[in-house]
Order: structure tokens, then sequence, then C-alpha cells
């Protein structure tokens, strides 16, 4: 990708990854993904801020070489050590004898450990020390757990950048155009479709410290939002910050999610009897999804969005079908909040799935407001026992 400039001594060196099908070898990335790395330049120094993955070292290379006679790097500033940023480290110190790297004590212990660089080629920062560059000066604010131990963010305090890290990042693949103040709309609305699915998949569990983060963040003055996947964000930044800001406060934008999963067909045919009575009672967006052939990252994104939600297993082997319970797991482990929640279940001769259901969600602390089970199949039976779960569910989520 061809380098570009961002302001007077800020250029975009980042890459693309187009080939990798999913991120963390778990999340589906349809769009691809970037990989953003940048150039800070000063009249005594030059530091690069974030490398990329190891396999795309090349790219970030030529990237660099195209910016012809700007000195080597002095300084490469380490925001966060996961190895789709960090992977390159080991070459760029090879490639640049002089090079430094600048990072908080736990980013050091990890480069040691996944890398080991050693001690002479680290610089040790803390929570608000600066790098003069030589009229360009470059402050380190530490924000743990968004979304790992390390992580860091820097703040080009001239020219009012912030180097986000992962923070307000998205997947997607950057299609020539780097800053959301090139982009259409509509390219516009798949990145923030994309920053859903990031942020509920990846960074979903440590809503509090984004908060945390985003007060520390605020306090300064900010004309560009520059992370380390998806656009340099400029005139969106408000609504960049206020999605991060809704999701981190586990707020839902609305709707329904029903999540569940067949063996034979008996509960699908109860999901979609679900479905029509809520529809009837005038719930809206109502999106429902197989456990056993969705993508979990589609799920997981749509319960976070959602006001309303739904889960539904035949009971197998006297426990929850095991694709619906890994959803169950993925919820528990995001901490979701926020939710009026449901339980239904099938069964044949013993019912276990709806109870354990429900008890999952009452230690999640969100006490299901309806509960209903099924015996062998449908029946017309079954009519009024479904208008009253639909009634309760309905009530609970006005």
């Amino acid at each position: 990708m061809k380098v570009r400039k961002i302001t007077e001594s800020v250029i975009y060196v980042g890459v693309n990854d187009r080939t990798t099908t999913r991120f963390e070898a778990l999340w589906p990335l349809p769009y691809g993904v970037s990989y953003n790395s940048y150039v800070v330049r000063g009249s005594q120094a030059t530091a690069l801020i974030d490398s990329v993955e190891g396999g795309e070292f090349r790219s970030l290379i030529d990237n660099f070489c195209d910016l012809g006679k700007l000195r080597c790097p002095d300084f490469l500033v380490v925001n966060h050590t996961e190895p789709d940023h960090s992977g390159s480290i080991p070459l760029l110190l090879d490639r640049f004898p002089q090079l430094m790297l600048v990072c908080n004590k736990i980013s050091a212990e990890q480069v040691k450990g996944f890398y080991h660089v050693p001690d002479d080629r680290i610089r040790i920062v803390k929570d608000g020390d600066t790098l003069d560059l030589g009229g360009r000066t470059l402050r380190f604010v530490t924000t743990p757990m968004v979304h790992w131990p390390e992580t860091m963010m820097t703040y080009l305090e001239e020219e009012r950048v912030l180097f986000s890290g992962d923070a307000f990042g998205c997947f997607g693949a950057l299609n020539g155009r780097f800053t959301d103040r090139e982009m259409s709309s509509a390219e516009l609305e798949v990145y923030f479709s994309e920053m859903n699915r990031y942020y509920s998949c990846i960074v979903g569990k440590y809503g509090k410290f984004v908060q945390a983060a985003m007060k520390k963040a605020g306090s300064l003055p900010i004309d560009y939002i520059c992370s380390t996947h998806g656009p340099v964000w400029i005139d969106e930044k408000k609504r960049v910050l206020d999605v991060y800001d809704r999701l981190s406060r586990y707020e839902a934008e609305g709707g329904t999610v029903i999540v569940f999963a067949t063996m034979y067909g008996n509960t699908a045919e109860l999901v979609d009897r679900i479905a029509d009575a809520l529809a009837e009672r005038g719930m809206e967006n109502i999106r429902i999804f197989n456990a056993a052939t969705a993508e979990m990252c589609d799920m997981i994104t749509e319960a976070f969005l959602s006001k309303t939600l739904i889960v539904g297993s035949p009971t197998y082997s006297m426990d929850v079908f095991p694709p619906v319970q890994q959803f169950m797991n993925a919820m528990r482990v995001r901490e979701i909040k926020n939710k009026v929640t449901a339980t239904f279940g099938s069964f044949t001769w013993a019912s276990a799935a709806g109870a354990s259901l429900e008890k999952q969600f009452e230690a999640m602390g969100l006490p299901p407001v309806a509960q209903l089970s099924m015996k062998h199949a449908y029946s017309d039976g079954l009519e009024p026992a479904i208008a009253e779960f639909a009634e309760k569910v309905a009530a609970a989520s006005k």
C-alpha cells in the first residue's frame, strides 16, 4: 500500500492482510484486516509507532523505503505486544542496528519472552513519560487491559494525534483510501459494521477497562485517532468514540436475538412459533441463529447489539447441546450485561437443558424473565405456553 501523509510529521506506512481468513484463528475476515504502522518525524529523531505481523515485514520495509531520504528509525514504540503488531520486532532490530524499543515494563517482559530482545535494545517508559524527537513530543498513556495488560497509547502533543493501539480499531483492509475523510458513506458503513464485530469478539470482556481508557484519553485534545486496525479517524472521531463507549457500557441498540440448536427439527419448529408470537406482540428486528451452523462471531456481535437475548437448546446427554453451550460460554467470558433474557428447551425423556441455561444466565446476573419447555414435539396444546412466554418477554423488553 502506498505510504500516505497524515500530518506534517506523521506518515502512514501500514500494510494490508488479504490472505488470513480468521483473526486469532477464530474470527472471520471477509474484508481482510490492516496492520497499521506510523512514522513520526522530529528534527532530531524518527519513531516508528507499532510494527506489523511478521509475515508482512517486507511490505512494511517497502513502505518505509518509499519515504526516500527519511532517516532510519531511532525508536520503535510498542503500544501492544500481540504478535499481529509485534511480530516484526526481531526483523526490525536486525535491519536497523541503532533501533531502540520504547515500551512499558510489562511490554518489555513480553517482548523479551516472545523475541528474546536484549535489555540494551529496550527503553522502558511509565505513564505520562515523554520522548522528545526534536520539536515533536510523544507522551505515553498506559491503558491496561485494552485488551492485554501491557497496552498503552501514544499521544503526539504538537499535532494532537492519538496512536491508540487496538482501541478504536476495526476489521477490514484499507482499499486505496486510509482516512475516513477520503471514504464514501457506503465504505464507512462497512468499517463501522466491522467495528461492532471487532469490539464484541476481541475486546468485549474488558468494558470497564475501555471506559477507564476513554476517560484518560478523553482529557487530551485529539484531532486524529490512529489505531492499529482500520482507517485513520478524523471526521468520524465522535462516532467512533460513541461506538466504543456504548459497547463498553453494554448498551444495546435494541432488537432481539434468538440463539438455538436442533437435532431433528423439533426445537427449530418451536423457534419459529416463538418468533411469530414475539412479532405479533410488536417486537421488531428479530434475528435467529442456529448455533450449530452460524458463525460464533456473528452471534456474539448481535448479542452485544441487542436488548433481548433468547437461548434455546434440546437436552443432550443431560446437558445443553454443545454448540449452544459454546455460545453461552462466550457470553460468560465477555461478562455480558444489561440484557433481557429468556430460555427454552426441548427433551424426550429427561429435561435438563432448560434448567442449565437458566442457572447460567442467573450466574451472569441476568435471570430469565420467561422459560419454556417442550417434551417430544410441538402440538397445539403448547400455544398457551408460547403466548405466555412471548407476553413476558415483550413486556420486559419495552
